[in-house]
């Protein structure tokens, strides 16, 4: 049977069989939406929960790579190596950590919220160590960045994958969950400003020295004091970060209540690992939403991992690099409530069009117009913009495709962090296979190792990067995202089955109440 035909039916049942509303009726929907409303401490501590991932992130996106070539002094080709695999790992565990979560059973503080707890105080020790430089060179040096890297990554996604799917159990309500979400984004691309800040300002005062072609190392002792210095800053910004992290860990525990699922619809029997996967990539409009989102990501990841790199060595912009990058999040952080509106009055598929294009004319003026300070600023502000669509509308729909899957499969339950972990899985996938390929690229050009200027094809390899590379592939994504099917139409109408499926679970729970009271 098709999909609407099935939800046709049920909706043409359900509404047969619904006896007429009473007074009472009215009463006990009036509760369970007041159940379901969350409060702006609710929203506000879910949403604060987003911020480690964000923070974290953005560091090692913006600043591991040129951190590894400079300070840590490890070649390109070993840099490379050592964020693709990190990258690739991590990408692996995501989709193994939501099989886990799902299969996890529910506990006093719910299911979700211990996988959280746990991992935090592994996962910052982990970072802390990345930020180390070890007192040993040559591959031992590799592997202590790729083991702490890959280290990290698994910790911090049983941080992230519970936390995502946690959307689906703090409301039942739609709009509470957008409203939300709507916080979470707004938290989360603030925390990409903390992080940029904490991490770019710190390691702005103490930049590490450089080498000029025709020359040794100048200043002897003093440049080695100056890199030694520039070891420092980058352990006091990620001190600074863990402390973040395990702060924001605490205000979410303590801040969230886990809903449990209806207790009048069981719980279906667990699936093996292979039949979660054939399960979400068999529904189509999932696999539309995450193969588009994977071409837009993968663009402003390329975008992200390179921007500081071409600031410094095609623009020349050595010391107003880490402004450069400021400016760009807290244009995200302030213009996340336009497109919480405009997705609202406009559409989510609408918002994507328009999110994700409005940034091609700045990548192409970058590159195209002379190196000029103030136009940089200007087009990082722009950037910013898109960005904060980039950071907003995934997870604002992702939501209406698990509850489409729910429509279609009203018997199947508990699957929502397979669902969030496998996008997660895909983009992160596409960052690692982003980071290693610039990383090689730059390789192949000739970059030189903490050098002052780099040969012309360095500059040509970071144009592409930013500026080619990233608006071929938001053109791929936003054709993929022309066949996505769900329309506000639908959602709203998926979102009325739902209603109305929950209501007939919370009747039944009333009828069985009052029959074990009568007995």
């Amino acid at each position: 049977m098709a999909k609407g035909e099935g939800a046709e039916q049920y909706s043409n049942t359900s509404l047969l069989n619904k006896p007429a509303v009473s007074s009472d009726g009215i009463k006990l929907a009036g509760k369970r939406e007041t159940r379901n409303r969350l409060s702006v401490c609710n929203k506000l501590c879910y949403a604060i929960g987003g911020a480690p991932y964000q923070i974290t992130g953005c560091a090692l996106g913006f600043f591991l790579q040129i951190y590894l070539l400079d300070v840590a002094q490890v070649n390109a080709w070993h840099a490379s190596i050592i964020l693709f695999v990190g990258r690739a790992w991590d990408a692996v565990t995501d989709p193994t950590v939501g099989f886990l979560v799902s299969r996890t059973p529910w506990t006093r503080f719910g299911r979700m919220l211990p996988w959280i707890v746990l991992s935090t105080p592994l996962a910052v020790l982990t970072y802390f160590l990345i930020w180390y430089v070890p007192p040993f060179e040559g591959q031992g040096k590799v592997i202590w960045y790729l083991v702490f890297y890959c280290l990290f990554q698994t910790l911090q996604t049983c941080f992230h994958v519970p936390y995502s799917a946690l959307t689906m159990f703090i409301s039942t309500d739609q709009k509470e969950r957008d409203s939300a979400t709507a916080y979470r984004m707004t938290v989360e691309v603030l925390g990409t400003l903390i992080g940029t800040a904490v991490q770019g300002q710190i390691v702005g005062m103490a930049n590490a020295p450089c080498l000029h072609s025709n020359t040794s190392l100048l200043g002897g002792n003093t440049t080695d004091s100056d890199l030694e210095h520039t070891k420092v800053a980058y352990m006091i910004s990620s001190g600074s970060i863990c402390s973040i992290y395990v702060l924001c860990a605490i205000v979410l525990f303590f801040g969230v209540r886990e809903k449990k699922e209806s207790q009048s619809r069981p719980r279906c029997k667990p699936m093996g690992f292979f039949q979660g996967i054939r399960m979400v990539m068999g529904h189509g409009p999932y696999v539309k939403l995450v193969m588009g989102f994977l071409f837009t990501s993968l663009a402003f990841m390329l975008l992200e991992g390179n921007f500081a790199t071409f600031c410094i060595y095609t623009l020349g912009f050595k010391d107003d690099f880490q402004n450069i990058l400021l400016v760009i999040m807290l244009s995200a952080t302030l213009t996340i409530p336009f497109w919480q509106w405009f997705l609202t009055r406009f559409g989510k598929k609408t918002a994507v069009f328009v999110g994700t294009t409005s940034v091609i004319p700045f990548m192409i003026l970058v590159v195209c117009v002379k190196s000029n300070l103030y136009v940089t600023y200007v087009v990082s502000f722009a950037a910013g913009v898109s960005v904060a669509a980039a950071f907003l509308l995934p997870w604002s729909m992702l939501p209406d495709v698990v509850d489409d899957f729910k429509v279609a499969n009203p018997d199947s339950t508990g699957h929502e962090a397979i669902f969030y972990s496998f996008y997660v899985f895909f983009t992160k996938f596409a960052s690692g296979v982003s980071l290693g390929i610039s990383t090689l690229s730059l390789d192949f050009a000739g970059y030189i190792t903490r050098g002052c200027s780099q040969p012309e094809a360095v500059g040509i390899t970071l144009k592409v990067l930013v500026s080619a590379a990233p608006i071929i592939l938001i053109l791929i994504g936003l054709v993929i995202f022309y066949s996505y099917p769900i329309d506000e139409e639908r959602r709203q109408g998926n979102r009325k089955l739902l209603q109305e499926l929950r209501d007939s679970e919370a009747d039944s729970e009333t009828d069985s109440t009052e029959l074990a009271n009568i007995a």
